[in-house]
């Protein structure tokens, strides 16, 4: 799907270059933490999603695996703990 604006992406940026532009970042540092947040919170619910069904169906099979299921459930949450420190950081 991306390969087919690929063409006009290019002539876009060719265009936006040649228009005397400032030269500077496509993206200053909050918008660029921003997209960083953002992207780690969807990988986060990506991973989530199957563990999560993982867990709930290991904990039906055994309730002593309730506390893993539970651990694994949040880890990929520290993901985006993590990425909210890049925009302390930077902010």
């Amino acid at each position: 799907m991306v390969l087919e604006f690929a063409p006009e992406l290019a002539e876009f940026a060719l265009q936006a270059g040649e228009s005397g532009g400032s030269g500077g970042p496509a993206l200053n540092d909050p918008g660029a933490a921003a997209i960083a947040v953002g992207l780690a919170a969807l990988a986060s619910g990506y991973a989530e999603r199957g563990i999560g069904a993982a867990a709930v169906g290991a904990i039906a099979e055994d309730d002593d695996m309730f506390v893993p299921g539970l651990i694994m459930t949040v880890l990929p949450e520290t993901l985006v703990i993590l990425a909210l420190v890049v925009v302390f950081i930077v902010g």
